[in-house]
């Protein structure tokens, strides 16, 4: 073969492995998102998880080529990507659904591993192993390129799969369709693997041409390999920062992942293509700007509102990563030591990885990690700039600017919270709030940014339902209207358990609640459940996934409260989980969908699946006009219509061109945005 087909054979196998690396994320990530709950932390799970195989792809490659011969490596390579067809599909079993009520991240981790393991581990190899055997063919100089190629294809892929993808193929076909081009990529790795078997040993390459020659700030070669660590580390840090930020503490959309991830990316292209796109008089003193910014907003409203919050953040991040990769570009060593940088550099992603997505939740009250981040990236200036005093001084002076911010933010959480604490699903916030009169006073619940409760804490009031579930709700009516038999009622949602205060004498509320530490805060800051006349029965675990194995209960009303955030649990509202609920319910039973929601427009989707099931439906709105709660939006759905009778519509459903009932394999939540 010439030389130039040699050379778009490598960079077409690398360009479609990262494509294919950043489209399983996705993919898998999507499939699995309803068997631990819908929680916005399964994709920080996945991410931790891409990162750390990612590290260990690298470190394959810099093993391999540093210890085999070309045809060992050859033979070794070719072995592995054949056994790695074997993996496929990649969509996971069944069998991986979870049973029990423990911390879901292990078990997130293991399937995986069992999925998808193999094949992104020799994705993630390709990259830095491929470049090293360019490194060794004269047609393969300026190598570094091969790396902005391979971040231009993954950011491609994570643009193509919400706008592209997942609009028009379901899930299965995703799979599918993802699994037949990786055994294409296998086929073009294993002709890359063939022509290099051949290549001579020793490096031909000739000295790097002047845009992309070597510039070290520090001459150490040890603390050029601390800060080829450091300085990713610092990047992937702030990455999953800013996108906890955005999504569970301004807004809790998990479309919002893809902001600063794109972000991220077009940082590592641009630093990494040529070195005329960093520049630090143009993006030291911008960094310096954005820093100030987003450590200021951690204490005031520019970083929560989502006008102001989302752009500050992702514009904040783009520069710092700026600063932080074209600084790593700039230390990048000879083409020889190629894969030890690459080790390193994927190890710092790996380890900011960790640190936010798996040990922040153990050790934080609520997400600090931006704070965190925002300091210890100004204090690693004092490293990298070290020699150079006013610089030095200046990145100590932003590092104590943020503390002190960050400090301001858990003062005000604590001085004011009753009760602050985070596990896998969340943070969750108790604070007691003022009113006009005693009578006003009232303790509220929090979930992240989503109001999940409230009570007034008067005596005479404190069995008064309150925020969504006032008496002129659609619950509230529903609730209010059963026969004077006694009910079976099931809730899907605790939140401060406020709907337990309609349970008369006699009745039974089965009470299904993901997150073991809602049931205890329900029952330690609020007394709706131990008021309530009714008999309470406590169910932990995935509301579906534990309906699905129990037998039929016969509700009278069964009321599903989980979408008032924008991370909302999608398998709650599919056609099987429709049926699920069904069978559950009485011939006259009535199914209550609570839908307010700020960011997602979800009634269609109920009426979709009511015309589908041939079933009856209604949208009841309530103002709540001239009383403290709040403006509501439930949509009562029955077999029978004269359940439904009382319930007059109040709102019409707008309609959406083309959207169709959802299922487990096909779902979209771009087409309800509002």
């Amino acid at each position: 073969m010439r030389q130039r087909d040699l050379s778009l054979l490598f960079a077409a196998t690398i360009f479609v492995s990262s494509f294919l690396l950043f489209m399983v994320q996705p993919i898998i990530a999507k499939q699995i998102l309803p068997w631990f709950g819908g929680s916005a932390a399964v994709w920080t799970v996945c991410m931790v998880f891409f990162q750390v195989v990612l590290l260990a792809g690298y470190a394959y490659a810099h093993l391999v080529t540093r210890r085999l011969r070309p045809r060992q490596q050859a033979l070794l390579h070719g072995a592995l990507l054949l056994a790695s067809v074997l993996s496929l599909p990649i969509l996971a079993a069944s069998r991986w659904k979870p049973d029990g009520d423990s911390d879901p991240t292990l078990s997130i981790l293991g399937l995986l591993v069992a999925t998808i393991g193999l094949p992104y581990f020799l994705l993630s190899s390709t990259g830095p192993l491929l470049q090293s055997w360019l490194s060794r063919a004269a047609w393969g100089a300026r190598v570094y390129r091969y790396f902005s190629l391979s971040n231009v294809a993954s950011l491609l892929a994570l643009l193509a799969y919400p706008a592209v993808l997942e609009p028009r193929l379901s899930l299965q076909l995703q799979g599918w369709g993802w699994s037949l081009c990786f055994v294409a990529f296998v086929l073009a790795c294993l002709a890359c693997t063939w022509v290099a078997s051949r290549m001579p040993l020793a490096g031909t390459v000739a000295a790097q041409p002047a845009t992309t020659r070597v510039t070290t700030a520090i001459g150490q070669p040890a603390t050029e390999q601390v800060l080829w660590l450091l300085l990713p580390a610092m990047g992937s840090w702030l990455l999953l920062a800013v996108t906890n930020q955005v999504t569970q503490h301004v807004a809790s959309i998990p479309f919002l992942w893809i902001l600063p991830l794109s972000a991220y990316l077009l940082t590592f292209i641009l630093c990494f293509e040529s070195d005329r796109w960093y520049r630090r008089a143009v993006f030291l003193p911008l960094a310096a700007l954005a820093l100030a910014l987003s450590a200021y907003g951690l204490v005031d409203s520019l970083g929560s509102s989502v006008r102001s919050a989302v752009p500050l953040y992702v514009t904040s991040l783009f520069l710092l990563c700026m600063v932080l990769h074209g600084e790593t570009a700039r230390l990048r060593p000879a083409p020889e030591h190629l894969t030890r940088f690459y080790l390193m550099l994927s190890a710092g992603g790996a380890l900011g990885g960790i640190g936010v997505g798996l040990l922040a939740p153990l050790v934080l009250t609520a997400y600090y990690e931006l704070g965190i981040g925002l300091t210890l990236t100004a204090a690693l200036g004092v490293v990298l700039w070290r020699g150079r005093r006013s610089a030095m001084l200046a990145s100590t002076a932003m590092a104590l600017m943020c503390a002190v911010f960050l400090a301001w933010q858990v003062r005000d959480d604590l001085s004011d919270a009753r009760l602050a604490e985070r596990n896998f699903y969340g943070t969750l916030q108790t604070f007691d709030v003022e009113g006009e009169t005693p009578r006003e006073r009232r303790r509220v619940m929090f979930h992240g940014s989503v109001k999940h409760g409230e009570q007034y804490l008067d005596p005479s009031r404190r069995r008064e339902p309150t925020a969504y579930y006032g008496r002129t709700s659609g619950v509230g009516r529903l609730l209010d209207g059963l026969p004077a038999t006694p009910a079976r009622v099931g809730l899907i949602g605790l939140g401060a358990g406020t709907l337990a205060a309609y349970g008369r004498a006699g009745d039974t509320y089965r009470l299904y609640e993901l997150n073991p530490r809602v049931f205890v805060l329900a029952r330690s800051e609020f007394s709706f459940l131990a008021d309530s006349k009714a008999a309470l029965e406590d169910v932990l675990g995935d509301a579906r996934l534990t309906m699905e194995r129990e037998l039929p209960q016969g509700y009278d009303v069964l009321a599903i409260d989980a979408f008032s955030g924008g991370a909302i649990p999608v398998h709650l509202l599919t056609s099987e989980a429709i049926d699920v609920y069904l069978r559950h319910l009485k011939p006259g039973g009535v199914l209550a969908f609570h839908l307010t929601n700020r960011y997602l427009d979800l009634p269609p989707v109920l009426f979709e699946h009511a015309r589908a099931k041939k079933l009856h439906a209604v949208l009841v709105h309530d103002e709540a006009e001239g009383s403290r709660l709040r403006r509501t939006d439930w949509v009562l759905i029955g077999r029978d219509a004269t359940a439904l009778r009382a319930f007059p519509a109040t709102q019409d459903v707008p309609t959406r061109p083309g959207l169709r009932a959802w299922t487990d394999d096909f779902n979209n939540l771009f087409a309800v945005l509002r």
